[in-house]
């Protein structure tokens, strides 16, 4: 039954028999045809059994391997490699079919390739998965033909492989030696001159000999009867926490991914540049409740706490409640922090809402708001208009796109910063703003 199960009778067979089927109608016509359309039915299958014994004379005619990370970045081009050996003494042609995960919805795939004998190839190709979770590769099918190509011998390896998608960690290497540097200027920001104090209040103690005489405090130093100075703490431990709006505004799709996942991706990249410029990072996601929490540190398993928290993130997308998110930075982050805010605005009605909520925590934290442009409004303000409707349409896409510059204005207003981006753009913004806050010492 095995033999039966891996035993496959190639296109090239069916050719020949349809033509000895032509041969023979032919011999209705011709009989004298007739000996000589049996004895190439002879001759077929004795090829055809002589392409069974080649193939099936060695138990391991070959060996396979799906070579894969250990797991995927979201969002991105990652590579898979098959490699194949040859065994056989002569060269074999190869049809390789990956049973890949259903999430990429290929129903195609097909690789065919010549290995020659005793040869080992490796053949690539790329997933870019879009959704965070668990993929299961199926069966590795490898069906080989030898040079008579009359049927092919299926070969399975490699069965119920799971690979979990991650965030995009991809991204993390093609930003991290930007983290050393003050200004991404290849990028096109403008590097910025340094201003103010660069150290923060955090505690009052007694003087020592050798403090700075500048941070005497007098008031304190009255109340206790001895010399008392403020201490400082340096700006590199500042806190910075990235808020993640996984409530329904953040469900648009853009290239496959919603902005949920481009939030969650530039999350993990934001916060690795922030723990190498001496930051504290922390994370948390918001909808109908706060929840997916990571508290700000700067020890050297945050960027793995960070990661995991990341990918177990998962919503239904309710409407998200903003008095929950104000009511808990209140109660939870005590210490003036830098908050990265990832949402969407499509409207001031939207951002009216919100703005009480949001105006509170900008009283005792800085604020950034990050929310996205609609690029489909781009396509239809840039595109040609040869009607009426449109006409109609553009000018509907113009007001809308117009809103969007009215919301950073209107939070700007408030002493809130904002950033409006595309969504393939999110990462490289978002780090620009952090930087730009770094540098002009504003936090």
């Amino acid at each position: 039954m095995k033999f039966i199960k891996s035993l496959y009778l190639n296109n090239f067979f069916f050719y020949i028999l349809l033509s000895i089927i032509g041969m023979f109608v032919c011999a209705f016509i011709f009989p004298n045809l007739y000996n000589a359309v049996w004895f190439v039915v002879l001759i077929l299958f004795t090829f055809l059994v002589l392409d069974i014994l080649i193939l099936y004379a060695t138990k391991t005619g070959i060996e396979a391997e799906r070579i894969t990370a250990e797991k995927l970045s979201n969002g991105d081009l990652n590579p898979v490699t098959i490699s194949v050996k040859n065994y056989y003494t002569f060269k074999i042609s190869v049809k390789i079919i990956d049973e890949i995960p259903f999430q990429f919805q290929v129903r195609n795939f097909k690789i065919v390739k010549t290995i020659k004998a005793s040869e080992q190839k490796e053949i690539g190709y790329d997933l870019r998965p879009t959704e965070r979770g668990e993929y299961y590769f199926g069966y590795l099918n490898v069906y080989v033909s030898s040079p008579l190509k009359l049927i092919s011998r299926r070969f399975s390896f490699d069965k119920d492989k799971m690979v979990p998608t991650y965030p995009s960690y991809m991204q993390l290497r093609k930003y991290d030696l930007l983290a050393f540097s003050n200004n991404l200027y290849q990028y096109g920001i403008k590097k910025i001159r340094r201003i103010g104090h660069t150290m923060e209040f955090e505690q009052i103690k007694e003087y020592v000999q050798g403090d700075d005489l500048r941070t005497l405090n007098w008031k304190a130093t009255a109340k206790k009867g001895s010399l008392m100075v403020n201490q400082f703490q340096d700006e590199k431990s500042q806190s910075v926490y990235m808020a993640i709006d996984k409530g329904r505004v953040m469900q648009m799709p853009f290239d496959g991914l919603s902005l949920l996942d481009y939030a969650i991706n530039s999350t993990l990249v934001l916060s690795n540049v922030i723990l190498k410029k001496q930051d504290k990072a922390g994370i948390f996601a918001f909808s109908k409740k706060v929840e997916n929490r990571v508290f700000a540190e700067k020890r050297a398993s945050q960027m793995q706490k960070i990661l995991e928290t990341l990918y177990n993130i998962k919503t239904d997308f309710f409407e998200s409640d903003y008095s929950r998110l104000y009511v808990d930075i209140k109660k939870n982050i005590n210490q003036r922090s830098l908050i990265i805010l990832y949402t969407n605005f499509e409207t001031m009605d939207g951002l009216n809402r919100q703005l009480p909520y949001l105006k509170g925590i900008a009283k005792s934290h800085l604020l950034v708001v990050v929310f996205f442009s609609n690029t489909e409004l781009n396509t239809i303000i840039n595109k040609k208009t040869d009607t009426i409707q449109e006409i109609y349409d553009k000018v509907i896409a113009e007001k809308f796109m117009f809103e969007k510059r009215l919301i950073a204005n209107e939070l700007k207003k408030y002493g809130i910063y904002s950033v409006l981006t595309q969504p393939e753009n999110l990462t490289l913004d978002t780090i620009n703003k952090y930087l730009e806050i770094k540098a002009r010492g504003i936090l």
